[in-house]
């Protein structure tokens, strides 16, 4: 795009900035506070080494009773009364297993202590209720299961805290009981799990171990967990089950038997508060339930969150790879019919046969210029020089650099040169068609040269009376440097097979305004170019469509142009172009429900261009957010396989892409830094444009600078190599 335009309104963008920062954070909060509670624990993993006692475990707890009291100045224990037997459950609540115990105890008449995990209460709050409904004394086990003798400090309040705080949001209950994870007996009490003790003792919590582990969890059989849950004696036990953790149905089996001897064994089953007459639970607060209820609902959102965040990965996943493949296939159709066609008339000229008839009108080529004083000698020369009879007019439009100077200084027969007050691209180009003397128009930017028989090729398809518009191939002059050879692989590889898919499925959105061919004919019909957008080319492009023009690809019609030698200046370009687009789509959203030409374009383009250019890359945040994710609390080993195949698959389409643009590969060694920092880049420039556009703010007109760098072609033949 080259010309000039008002600025107009502007205000806001750091607003808009402000608010995809909040979401990118609020995003990247939920996983971390997702991998905390789902990753970093869990029933199943195994505890850290034991580090044995050395001295600081106090010895009323190595020797004493089970039920430990740390609170206060001196540690004091206490165990059941005699022949009383303290029925405790870990690891739950569990959906499968927790109501069938629940059921037994019912049916027995029995109250049991539950020990639960927040994450899964969390997960199932139906059952915590339950359990506080029939009468059942309910402990906690921490947050998410974290071996609290391994955890720093502040982890160790964060589990402690955090499980109470998810029995009062659930229950509106405040226990007072926890058992640490992977904790066993007073005599096994290590320095670490005392350590823990004493923190929950300061949170105000009672430590509770077991005399008794029914070791359930390794499945010894029901008849061996029922014998550990009679043993004989008269002193008092606390005896350890699971409610959780895998397959309890021996627990089940057990519990059943073993409560229905209890009166013949002499035994009493009860909750561990009852076995020593303490009520271990109260009421939570109003502020504790409040502040509790908005803890759990803050989890599940943050489970809800990582939950739509891993369908839309596995959305985009399939997306991206049905787009790789749709593209390729099409592109292979495309290149295939073209030399098909190309034989075809090779073989009808051989044996003078018939050909298809070549389109040898002149032809008017407009090049619209503001201040392109830096590379407009280069683009008229180039387009002078043609093999095919042209017409060139460059409209000025208010130039303040002398671009209309030099060019009326080149003396060339066939320029043409208009100067008018500046009023952007739009009306320069409308200056030109008035001025046109020829039916067929070419339009070039200003930073554009030509090839000597790029005019020729590209108006070819002409000989086609349905075809409206052309579509040239658009090269990167200056690729030199890593961003000159980024935006020579998203040239190659992203807008020329798009537009190999666009030519088949007949619907192109977009002639580039580098070089576009036109009927007269279909320019008056839609008006000529309008001014209503930042991306005058698209909305040419889909009002010929909208007009029943079909519009074609030629790849053979090279023309190379100056891409953004700076990160701000491709930032700006990128912008404008992306803006204009979600313009055009918009102002051309009712092609959707038409029919014929313009309902191919509604469907197809416009559907493909706002998965592919506005969702998928409104998205691409999150996909890398969630990367960061798995890389701390996944596996990253298998983050980096799975990286490593889509930039295999990036580099498949890739090559293929070069190969159909005869085009050297070396660039290719820069697609990974480009997937790591270029298409960050272009991400975050559609997500600007789209929150600007839904914020109702005009982005004024950003005109690219010019670095001279552009020369005439001397070979028109060399198709791999820069002019």
């Amino acid at each position: 795009m080259s010309t000039g335009r008002r600025a107009a309104r502007t205000g806001g963008i750091g607003a808009h900035w402000f608010l995809m920062l909040v979401v990118v954070l609020t995003l990247g909060l939920s996983l971390a506070v997702q991998g905390y509670m789902n990753h970093l624990a869990g029933i199943n993993d195994r505890p850290a080494p034991a580090s044995h006692a050395t001295g600081n475990v106090p010895a009323a707890v190595s020797s004493g009773g089970p039920i430990i009291d740390a609170r206060g100045e001196e540690v004091l224990t206490a165990s059941p009364s005699g022949h009383t037997v303290a029925l405790t459950f870990d690891d739950g609540p569990d959906p499968a297993w927790t109501p069938k115990i629940l059921d037994v105890l019912r049916e027995r008449g029995v109250h049991a202590t539950f020990f639960v995990t927040g994450t899964l209460a969390i997960k199932h709050p139906e059952l915590l209720r339950r359990m506080v409904a029939e009468g059942h004394e309910i402990g906690i086990q921490t947050l998410t299961h974290a071996d609290l003798s391994a955890a720093p400090a502040w982890r160790r309040q964060l589990e402690i805290r955090g499980a109470q705080k998810v029995v009062a949001g659930i229950a509106g209950l405040s226990p007072s009981l926890l058992r640490p994870p992977h904790s066993t007996d007073n005599a096994s009490t290590t320095d670490g799990q005392w350590s823990a003790m004493d923190t929950a003792a300061d949170e105000g919590f009672l430590t509770v171990l077991s005399t008794h582990n029914s070791a359930d969890e390794n499945a010894p059989g029901a008849e061996v967990v029922i014998g550990r849950l009679l043993q004989p004696g008269a002193r008092g036990q606390v005896v350890l089950m699971h409610d959780g953790g895998g397959n309890r149905s021996q627990t089940v089996e057990a519990l059943s038997a073993a409560l229905g001897k209890q009166a013949a064994s002499g035994h009493r089953f009860t909750t561990v508060g009852d076995s020593i007459g303490v009520d271990s639970t109260r009421q939570a607060s109003f502020a504790d339930s409040l502040i509790g209820t908005a803890f759990v609902f803050g989890i599940r959102f943050t489970d809800a969150v990582a939950t739509a965040i891993s369908w839309g990965l596995v959305a985009a996943g399939v997306l991206t790879l049905g787009r790789a493949a749709l593209v390729m296939v099409v592109a292979f159709r495309h290149s295939r019919a073209v030399r098909r066609t190309r034989a075809a008339e090779r073989d009808r000229a051989w044996f003078s046969a018939p050909m298809r008839t070549e389109v040898l009108e002149p032809v008017s080529v407009i090049v619209p210029a503001y201040n392109e004083s830096a590379g407009i000698e280069a683009a008229v020369r180039s387009i002078a020089a043609s093999t095919h009879p042209v017409q060139v007019i460059v409209v000025d439009d208010g130039s303040t650099d002398g671009t209309a100077d030099i060019v009326e200084a080149l003396g060339l027969p066939n320029v043409e040169t208009i100067r008018k007050e500046n009023g952007g691209k739009p009306s320069a180009l409308n200056a030109g068609i008035a001025a046109a003397r020829h039916d067929l128009v070419v339009m070039v930017d200003g930073d554009t040269v030509f090839e000597p028989d790029t005019v020729h090729v590209l108006i070819q398809r002409f000989s086609d009376p349905r075809v409206g518009a052309i579509s040239g191939n658009t090269k990167i002059a200056n690729r030199g440097g890593i961003l000159g050879a980024w935006q020579h692989i998203e040239y190659v590889v992203g807008f020329n097979l798009d537009r190999r898919l666009f030519d088949v499925a007949e619907c192109m959105p977009t002639v580039p305004g580098a070089i576009g061919a036109f009927r007269r004919e279909a320019l008056a019909r839609v008006g000529g170019v309008s001014n209503d957008t930042l991306a005058e080319d698209t909305d040419l492009t889909m009002a010929l469509c909208r007009d029943g023009w079909r519009v074609v690809y030629e790849d053979d019609a090279l023309a190379w142009t100056e891409a953004p030698a700076t990160l701000g200046a491709l930032w700006k370009q990128r912008y404008r172009w992306c803006y204009g687009t979600l313009q055009a789509m918009w102002k051309h959203r009712g092609a959707v429900a038409q029919s014929g030409a313009a309902g191919k374009l509604g469907r197809r383009g416009l559907g493909y261009l706002l998965v592919f250019q506005v969702l998928l890359p409104l998205f691409a945040p999150v996909v890398d957010v969630f990367a960061i994710y798995g890389l701390v609390f996944l596996d990253p080993v298998r983050i980096a396989v799975l990286w490593g195949i889509f930039l295999l698959i990036q580099f498949i389409m890739a090559a293929y892409a070069f190969r159909l643009d005869r085009e050297p590969l070396r660039a290719l060694w820069t697609l990974p830094l480009q997937q790591l920092v270029y298409r960050q880049l272009m991400y975050l420039v559609v997500i600007q444009s789209v929150v600007t556009a839904l914020a109702g703010v005009r982005l004024r007109w950003h005109r690219m600078e010019r670095y001279g760098s552009l020369r005439v072609p001397l070979d028109s033949k060399t198709r791999a190599s820069t002019p």
